[in-house]
């Protein structure tokens, strides 16, 4: 019998866009197959447009397997694709066509995603990815997330609606707290040596 190597498996923690070293960060547990997660999608989408430059954002599986029976193995396929390094081309196209998370679609997905994995469909199917999904559960859980999507911006639970205008002036008074502490410290005198 052969012994399989493990795969190392990069977590969905890992998974960034946006300015990398940007000062905000927004992060959000959601579900595939959720419309209010759709919906924060495409506020998502914009808020990286509008604050370019000074917010990255981190995207988390938090499935809700009760309501979404396909929402596990979309979140196990996103991470098959992050693999590749096509983690936002999936997440994008799993959004797009959320009413249609059958395995066979998500092969298809993920190929148009531009992944070349060729053991794709068998590793769905053995739920490869299951733990890494599991484990974004499980933190959520232990964060409070209790439904989706839920949002943390810089760590804190954002309790406000998901809407562009609200997320945006939550940003928006967050970099201007951030822009004043960085003017103090530079205005600060520097302490003599005696």
């Amino acid at each position: 019998m052969a012994i399989k190597t493990p795969i190392e498996i990069t977590p969905p923690k890992e998974f960034w866009v946006g300015n990398k070293s940007a000062t905000i960060s927004l992060v959000e547990f959601g579900d595939y197959e959720s419309e209010p997660c759709f919906k924060a999608h495409e506020v998502v989408k914009k808020l990286l447009v509008e604050f370019e430059g000074k917010i990255k954002f981190n995207f988390r599986h938090f499935p809700l397997t009760k309501v979404h029976q396909r929402s596990q193995k979309a979140a196990e396929a996103s991470l098959a694709a992050a693999q590749e390094g096509k983690f936002w081309e999936m997440h994008n196209m799993l959004f797009a066509h959320r009413k249609q998370l059958g395995t066979i679609s998500l092969k298809l997905y993920a190929k148009e995603a531009g992944v070349n994995n060729k053991r794709l469909l068998s590793e769905l199917v053995d739920s490869v990815y299951g733990w890494s999904v599991r484990n974004d559960l499980l933190e959520g859980l232990q964060m409070g997330v209790r439904d989706v999507p839920t949002f943390f911006i810089n760590g804190k639970l954002y309790t406000g609606k998901p809407t562009l205008e609200s997320m945006k002036k939550s940003i928006s008074e967050l970099i201007k707290t951030e822009s004043s502490k960085v003017k103090k410290l530079q205005k600060a005198p520097a302490k003599k040596r005696a």
